[in-house]
């Protein structure tokens, strides 16, 4: 069974910390380190996730293998009048095989079935596998974005409406 992506839950804690220390240092080659603080504050963080998903704010999904091991985080968040910011991370593991590109879609599918009319996501300019992941799903770079840390773009896509009863 290939990975796949679920909504994530307060019982994935434990799984998605492991899926950020294991993959920390792949992550930090690419992307600003989150930090000590982050990781020592772990389950707080998770809990907030899941508070701000409950109040509309965001949608945050895990991509799980058979195993139920996480190999990405797919992330909808700042959620306001139809629009969406999109953020996802690949387990050094699973980089490469095209599984970010179909979660990416599979993410854009399921923000037109919540009504997202666009989506945005930031780049970093050393993340060259990030920015041909976001144009293979359809977004388009539209200028400097800001990153902690780092030179961006900043890429949009607009999302077609989903159909009347589907998803």
């Amino acid at each position: 069974m290939a990975p796949h992506l679920q909504a994530m839950r307060a019982d994935h804690a434990e799984a998605v910390l492991a899926f950020e220390l294991a993959n920390r240092a792949y992550f930090a080659a690419s992307i600003s380190d989150r930090g000590e603080e982050y990781f020592a504050r772990f389950a707080e963080r998770h809990a907030a996730l899941l508070e701000a998903e409950d109040a509309g704010r965001g949608a945050f999904y895990v991509l799980v293998d058979e195993k139920g091991a996480v190999q990405g985080r797919f992330n909808l968040y700042d959620i306001e009048d139809g629009s969406a910011e999109l953020g996802y991370r690949v387990a050094q593991a699973a980089a490469g095989g095209g599984l970010a590109t179909a979660a990416v879609g599979e993410l854009c599918r399921l923000a037109a079935a919540r009504g997202l009319r666009t989506l945005t996501a930031r780049a970093s300019l050393r993340n060259v596998a990030s920015q041909r992941v976001l144009t293979k799903t359809g977004f388009v770079a539209i200028g400097p974005a800001d990153l902690p840390g780092e030179r961006a773009l900043c890429y949009l896509k607009r999302l077609a409406p989903s159909p009347a009863g589907g998803s």
